[in-house]
């Protein structure tokens, strides 16, 4: 393949730096080194001169990974960018430096020998330039250096050529909401304070980050410093914290974007720096796009989680992309180029971005108006889907985050999440082709058939509470205490000290025998099945009689005490089939119960349900006139003032 050159405009150009050269001593650089370079040689900070690094040679380098490839694709989509160079400070040993490239099937960059550059061996600084030849299939282009001997590396970045006057003024702020998570939040502000604020990169001087303290736990005065500000607030959830933070930013009057971050994240300062940068040359299309950060795991740091997701028209949040390991090349590049198929499933129209790292234009804010009181859950989603903004997703841009599936919590997923996704489609039109009620069904019966009647109840909880209409949610402190009550009602799990002492005397069962698998594994239903059609006979059988607590006999397939997963989502229903007594383990938590069978209660809560259906049927037009009618209020700022009590 020849490597094509892309033609320049006629007008004047601008070099404008995009993305730093990323090598930092944080964490994830020593635990996962593939996300920032391959080699089989060692890179260390300098211990001459700050800021430089030792490339430990005689060895190769390449530079064609997730933080450290310039996503030319990407940057070609988003902006004006009409070329790219490559900037290299270095010193020590003779080397070479050698551009790569990759396009969308690559497993391994490619070297394009015409670019090489033989840099002589030297003690004093080296700069090279280098014009980034560029191939219209190209997706992730970088370098590779190939040293002799030992070399240092500084001050390397990509800058691009862009066309006089086309550079836009951006004065961005990072707002970031915190309820009781001071280590994480201590470590951001001190990131962000040494490596953006107090830097010559160009953010620094158009940046200001707002921490709204939901806990009231921080010492504000002693972490507010220049362009970093405290703010102890009430505790109005997720959903206050960010409005805050919007309503600071509109209250600035130059704010354009607005970064919104969880506090339960490790950020990279380097992706505020290329989000700034980003932003600063979109083109017209992308002007006013959301920027959506990649979820990483803030324990297997390599692993993406979601950059993007969609509403399922079950009423289910789904990333877009499937996880991926985006140290592997391969699936890096995937990441960058993962497809959408929208004319196939509809609901991917449905798009949302995360409010773990969502930078958004305040002229969206001035647009649409501010979010809904919804405390914690839906936020961040019923914006976006609101909004119907593009998107902006890149390799490079993103935080660290504590994985959700360690964290299952009853309170939000069940109360939460059920009042607060037919709020938000009821006020404000969102997600038109999902069924709530899919979900709120699904998730009623696994309860009731894994016998956690006090999470079924939850649900209601969350429906009963969405019946109340807009004068409820609207009352100053209800969120909190509508989410603290939530959190009374779930189901409590025991610490497995006391839970084995309980297994083994009513069960046989000694938990600390168990395997992951014995625990998250399901059985299959074999005693009485042969084939599929009779194995959803028998699960169609389990559901709607709800494990046979509404009507029939119901034969278990193992003589002994089921131990099933212990998180909400999880439906072993070959275990379940036909149990009277189950064991729920959370294993990653170390806690569990034992549930006994109760019929009764079963059909109480079912038949609650029922009537909660026939009261939805017979009020929907009344509370759909309700909840439309108090939008323009919900999302005003005099409500939110009053709300905040600012």
């Amino acid at each position: 393949m020849i490597a094509i050159p892309r033609c320049l405009s006629e007008v004047n150009m601008t070099d404008f730096k995009i993305a730093n050269i990323l090598l930092d001593e944080s964490r994830q650089f020593y635990t996962t080194p593939l996300l920032y370079y391959r080699s089989a040689r060692a890179i260390f900070p300098s211990a001459t001169e700050d800021g430089a690094w030792r490339l430990v040679g005689p060895g190769s380098f390449d530079f064609t990974t997730f933080f450290n490839a310039l996503s030319v694709n990407k940057w070609r989509e988003y902006t004006v960018a009409e070329s790219f160079m490559l900037h290299l400070e270095l010193r020590g040993a003779a080397c070479t430096v050698t551009q790569t490239r990759t396009d969308a099937l690559d497993y391994y960059s490619h070297k394009l020998p015409d670019t090489a550059r033989s840099v002589e061996a030297s003690r004093e600084w080296q700069t090279i330039d280098m014009s980034l030849v560029l191939d219209d299939n190209d997706v992730m282009d970088a370098f590779v250096i190939d040293a002799e001997g030992e070399i240092e590396l500084r001050n390397s970045y990509y800058t691009a050529q862009v066309p006089d006057g086309s550079i836009r003024t951006i004065e961005l702020a990072l707002s970031t909401t915190t309820f009781k998570k001071e280590e994480f939040i201590r470590h951001n502000i001190e990131l962000v304070r040494t490596k953006i604020v107090e830097t010559d990169e160009l953010v620094s001087k158009h940046f200001r980050m707002y921490v709204v303290d939901n806990g009231r736990t921080l010492d504000a005065e002693k972490l507010s410093s220049k362009n970093i500000t405290v703010f102890p607030n009430d505790n109005v959830g997720g959903s206050g914290g960010f409005t805050y933070g919007m309503i600071k930013a509109l209250e600035e009057g130059d704010v354009t974007n607005i970064l919104l971050m969880d506090d339960d994240v490790e950020v990279s300062p380097e992706s505020i720096i290329r989000t700034f940068n980003l932003l600063s040359i979109t083109n017209e299309k992308y002007s006013e796009a959301f920027v959506s950060g990649s979820m990483m795991n803030y324990d297997e740091p390599d692993q993406h989680w979601e950059d993007t997701g969609h509403m399922t028209v079950k009423g289910n949040y789904m990333p877009d992309k499937p996880p991926m390991r985006v140290s592997a090349l391969n699936e890096a590049i995937a990441c960058e180029t993962f497809s959408y198929e929208k004319e196939i499933f509809a609901d991917l129209k449905q798009r949302y971005a995360g409010w773990w790292y969502c930078c958004i234009p305040v002229s969206t804010i001035k647009k649409i108006g501010l979010p809904l009181p919804f405390f914690v859950r839906f936020d961040d989603a019923e914006y976006a889907l609101r909004a119907k903004p593009r998107f902006m997703s890149m390799n490079g841009i993103c935080v660290w985050h504590l994985v959700f599936f360690m964290r299952y919590s009853a309170a939000v997923e069940r109360y939460q999440v059920t009042r607060n996704g037919l709020i938000g489609q009821f006020t404000t039109g969102v997600a038109p082709l999902t069924d709530f009620f899919t979900e709120i069904n699904h998730e009623i019966m696994i309860e009731l058939s894994k016998f956690n009647y006090d999470d079924a109840e939850l649900v209601l909880e969350g429906l009963e509470d969405f019946f109340k209409g807009p004068k409820f949610i609207a009352q100053r402190g209800i969120g909190e205490k509508t989410f603290m009550a939530a959190n009374r009602k779930k189901e409590k799990l025991l610490p497995f000290d006391e839970l084995r002492e309980q297994a083994l005397k009513e069960c046989k069962v000694d938990i600390y025998d168990l395997s992951p698998n014995a625990i998250t594994d399901d059985i299959p239903m074999k005693k009485a099945s042969v084939g599929r059609v009779e194995n959803v006979a028998l699960r169609t059988l389990e559901r709607k009689s709800l494990n046979g607590q509404l009507w029939g006999d119901l034969k278990p397939f193992i003589d002994s005490v089921p131990v099933i997963h212990g998180v909400g989502w999880s439906c072993q229903e070959g275990k379940l089939f036909g149990a009277d007594t189950l064991i729920a383990i959370d294993n990653f938590n170390k806690k569990g119960i034992i549930r006994h069978k109760n019929a009764d209660r079963a059909k109480q809560i079912w038949s609650r349900y029922q009537n909660d259906l026939k009261y939805y049927r017979q009020n929907k037009e009344r509370l759909k006139k309700e909840y439309r009618a108090s939008k323009a209020y919900l999302t005003s700022i005099d409500f939110w003032k009053s709300y905040l009590s600012l």
